[in-house]
């Protein structure tokens, strides 16, 4: 008899993002799927079992763009004036702390494990030592930045030159990456607070430590000019010329894109992300162009100030803004199915953590990131079609398992690797004291 970790017992299984396999029982060793199929309790010995009876066992979703260090700001943003990131982002992160970024995290690690996000894409904020060694206890998988500029007038506490900015992040890749389930990513926060020497710089040490470079890009029209302006060239024009467009390149948002900017991308097979609720009052990207191009596409929360880490919201705002936006000008109801979104957050999400072909598909052989939907409650019984519903129904809340690269980090929502009321304690202690501590205009 082979042996296996844990086996799965008697569920329903979301293979990709479009099949559905019922009453199959999935094999889980050293981290990754090992087999999926009928009654393999006959032929596999499991140190550990999970009763999948009434429960729909998929990849685990994946936040391929989200800011740690925006944790503490839920219910600031929303409807603050223009620009955010100058009136209310950078004063919040100039001011961080230690303690103050690993209560971040705590909440961060624990809300994506709840509502079912085994992966992520932190795009970088300060003292991201502390989020990488609560990232690395909780079991998840993700890939970590320092927040990198270097533009004139920044608070002190956060201003650094191109070479300052850059050995952050290599002092952050030796410490971490690598450990759990963790990689480090370079990154550029916007190329408008980058210059030249710090794009290249960055760029340099990502290719030098075969990792990935991320950028938010052509997310706002005043970013789009401002580059024009001082290059007299596109964003994605501007990577380009400087020899770092690749296919290590995440590009987060990406929504304002020229035809020569899509070209560009496609040719260099880049990816991207979209963050639909962040999104919204921004632009509405071409998503239908650019999968049809063959581009990769991941899903991103953009961070809980922004509504949460919730990628089921996520997923149920991009189909309402892909069908009034692109659907009904082309009288096209079905512009983007569930199974494409569902596919964007499991391959493309894959992709944006450097993991196409490894991750984001319940497959023989893929890593083993699952979670669990408890389907036997009146919200999603009886349904007509499963994945619809997945998409249409399912909220963070009906998550009930779920395992990353084979190990249990929640079951029957009980979080098996994070003290979830002593960081509940220590948030509501915060709220507290920091509604009298601080406040933006």
């Amino acid at each position: 008899m082979k042996s296996c970790d844990l086996l799965i017992k008697d569920t329903t299984a979301l293979i990709k993002s479009i099949c559905l396999m019922e009453h199959v029982d999935i094999a889980i060793g050293d981290g990754k799927i090992l087999e999926v199929g009928e009654e393999l309790g006959t032929c596999y010995q499991a140190g550990e079992q999970i009763d999948g009876r009434y429960k729909l066992f998929m990849p685990g979703l994946i936040d391929s763009h989200m800011h740690t260090g925006q944790q503490l700001l839920k219910g600031r943003v929303l409807d603050a004036k223009p620009i955010i990131w100058t009136r209310i982002m950078l004063p919040f992160e100039s001011t961080m702390t230690p303690e103050r970024m690993a209560l971040s995290a705590r909440l961060a690690a624990l809300e994506m494990i709840k509502s079912g996000t085994t992966g992520f894409v932190d795009a970088g904020s300060y003292f991201m030592e502390e989020a990488a060694g609560v990232f690395a206890e909780s079991g998840l998988r993700g890939a970590i930045s320092c927040s990198t500029m270097d533009e004139e007038g920044l608070p002190q506490s956060i201003a650094m030159n191109a070479r300052e900015a850059v050995a952050q992040t290599d002092r952050l890749y030796d410490a971490f990456h690598g450990k759990g389930n963790l990689k480090v990513y370079y990154a550029l926060r916007a190329l408008n607070s980058c210059s030249t020497e710090l794009a290249l710089k960055a760029a340099e040490h990502a290719r030098e430590h075969n990792t990935m470079l991320q950028a938010h890009m052509n997310e706002y029209q005043g970013e789009v000019d401002g580059i024009i302006a001082r290059e007299g060239m596109r964003p994605y024009e501007y990577l380009e010329k400087l020899g770092i467009l690749d296919k290590h390149f995440l590009g987060a948002h990406s929504l304002l894109l020229s035809e020569r900017e899509k070209e560009l991308i496609q040719e260099r097979g880049a990816v991207l992300c979209h963050c639909p609720f962040s999104n919204c009052g921004k632009a509405v990207p071409d998503t239908p162009d650019l999968l049809a191009r063959g581009i990769m596409v991941g899903m991103g929360s953009d961070g809980a100030a922004h509504g949460g880490l919730s990628l089921w919201n996520e997923m149920k705002i991009f189909r309402s803004v892909m069908n009034i936006c692109k659907g009904v000008p082309q009288k096209n109801p079905s512009i983007m199915p569930a199974a494409t979104i569902l596919k964007m957050v499991l391959e493309g999400g894959a992709a944006a953590l450097d993991e196409k072909g490894s991750l984001g598909q319940l497959k023989e052989g893929f890593k083993a990131d699952l979670i669990s939907i408890n389907l036997r409650q009146p919200h999603l019984m009886p349904t007509g079609n499963l994945i619809n519903t997945l998409l249409e129904i399912v909220t963070a809340g009906d998550v009930a398992d779920s395992i990353v690269g084979g190990r249990v980090v929640m079951k029957d929502r009980e979080v098996k690797t994070l003290d979830e009321e002593k960081i509940l304690r220590e948030a509501e202690q915060y709220g507290k004291e920091g509604s009298a501590r601080w406040n933006f205009g």
